[in-house]
């Protein structure tokens, strides 16, 4: 099987674009900037999903569902909410379609079948959620509220990329409702910690915490938490998003709730989410010349044997020396597949699962079976080691856990030296344009600046990091005084 793929030094995009693709991950579909995710990248996904599920009810949140349509009026009842997704909204006008009287075979839209409210296909739930919550919430006792769902979004995005950003994709939204603000805070904090942990441990993508600027905050949000990654051509990539409300959707929605002392209050909110485009995250920091590279907690193929072998009877004998290895991995919770196809050499089996990412390859020919040996190949270093048989589940259990913190190691190298102090603007375009990554600057605080700085530089404040300690400093612009660096890059 041969991966013709692109080199990531010569075109780092249409390496992303053909390695989605030919690891059938997701392909482009019959609508316009809609995605299929194939069996392959959906199981990956999958993985991903079951992790942050188990996540989120371990802190305390169950799944619900509520409709894909929102009701203008429902829309735009939270200003600011509205206006910040306006332009990315898909909208229902009719419900039904007619035959075209003038056009045989075709179709047309109903003009009677016009709908009294137009409907919104939701880009975001806050608006439909809240006004269901109005419904839920009438005392201290009903709170609080700590749903999620896993759901489809549309936004009508003009230029779209597989994962990255399309007009429709798969996602979880959180909504939850307390009453009060310190309790609202925290969970947006405990969130966040939820999303780091498992985009650290189960992606092996080193992210940094921090917070949004004023222009760059979801539309409705008081704060918006963030962690941001670094991609492996310097641009930075918003991996998860986590939002205090406030009570501006509680006011939009006259949800009140009755204190335990007897007021009357709003309701404080929170939101948040991480999408597919994890998985263009997972590519795009790990990959490599050769293909993915997926780390073994969320590889839906762990472990792949191939046999070498001539004839039937060899076939049948590497069979019976596999399948009580399959059996006792499997018990402990390793996923492995028998390749036995015969309509394909075991050359372009190789090929075929270095370039899906299977964290190890086993090979079984004709001396292994003499000298009870495996050949083990790693995907992350191309290296290949012969085991005996006598050892190899433990060094298979070994190889697994090293390969995953090999992964985040190297992703963490160099992550951190791809982070830049700069002090003056001029140093600061430099990096950006020679070596990119994240840069630490100062920053006077102001809208104005910050957007004078993405105009002539297209880079952008990705976030103001958690752990930014206080520095007395200078804006690199203006000269003005600043109390601590902020993190900027280019970014997806």
């Amino acid at each position: 099987m041969s991966k013709d793929l692109t080199r990531r030094s010569e075109d780092y995009s249409k390496w992303y674009n053909e390695l989605v693709v030919k690891a059938e991950l997701a392909e482009n579909s019959g609508v316009r900037g809609c995605m299929v995710i194939k069996p392959y990248g959906y199981a990956i996904w999958e993985k991903m999903q079951a992790e942050l599920d188990r996540m989120f009810k371990e802190t305390g949140h169950v799944n619900a569902y509520f409709p894909l349509f929102v009701p203008r009026s429902f829309f735009e009842a939270e200003e600011k909410n509205a206006e910040g997704f306006a332009k990315e909204c898909a909208v229902v006008t009719h419900y039904r379609l007619k035959t075209d009287p003038n056009a045989k075979g075709k179709l047309m839209v109903d003009p009677e079948a016009k709908l009294e409210e137009e409907l919104v296909v939701r880009p975001t739930s806050e608006a439909i959620i809240w006004n269901t919550y109005k419904n839920w919430i009438q005392s201290y006792r009903d709170l609080p509220i700590l749903i999620n769902q896993w759901a489809n979004v549309v936004r009508w995005e003009m230029r779209t990329r597989l994962f990255l950003r399309t007009a429709e994709f798969l996602w979880q939204e959180g909504h939850t409702a307390h009453a009060s603000k310190a309790e609202a805070l925290e969970e947006a904090e405990k969130m966040l910690e939820v999303y780091a942990e498992f985009v650290e441990n189960f992606m092996c993508v080193p992210v940094i915490k921090g917070f949004k600027t004023e222009s760059e905050r979801f539309a409705g949000a008081d704060e918006t938490y963030c962690i941001e990654a670094l991609m492996q051509d310097g641009k930075a990539l918003q991996a998860g998003t986590s939002h205090f409300l406030g009570q501006n959707f509680a006011k939009a929605f006259d949800v009140k709730f009755a204190s335990k002392e007897g007021t009357l209050d709003y309701v404080w909110a929170t939101s948040w989410g991480v999408s597919t485009r994890l998985m263009g995250a997972l590519i795009m920091t790990h990959s490599d010349d050769n293909g993915l590279v997926l780390p073994p907690k969320l590889a839906p193929i762990q472990v792949v044997i191939i046999p070498i072998y001539k004839g039937e009877e060899q076939l049948e004998a590497v069979r019976e020396r596999v399948l009580p290895l399959m059996a006792t991995l499997k018990k402990q919770g390793i996923s492995v597949k028998f390749d036995d196809r015969d309509t394909h050499k075991p050359g372009f089996k190789f090929n075929e699962y270095e370039l899906k990412g299977v964290p190890v390859r086993l090979a079984v020919g004709q001396r292994d079976l003499e000298n009870n040996t495996f050949e083990v190949a790693r995907r992350d270093t191309l290296t290949k080691e012969t085991v005996s048989g006598d050892s190899i589940v433990e060094y298979i259990e070994k190889l697994l856990q090293e390969i995953q913190e090999n992964i985040y190691k190297k992703a963490l190298d160099y992550r951190n030296a791809h982070i830049t102090e700069v002090n003056s603007y001029q140093e600061f375009k430099e990096v950006l344009e020679s070596k990119g990554g994240f840069i630490a600057a100062h920053w006077d605080g102001t809208t104005e600046t910050e957007q004078r700085i993405q105009e002539e530089t297209k880079a952008t404040i990705r976030c103001i990091p958690l752990e930014a300690k206080e520095e007395v400093g200078v804006c690199m612009v203006t000269g003005k005084p600043s109390a601590k660096r902020v993190l900027f890059a280019k970014a997806y």
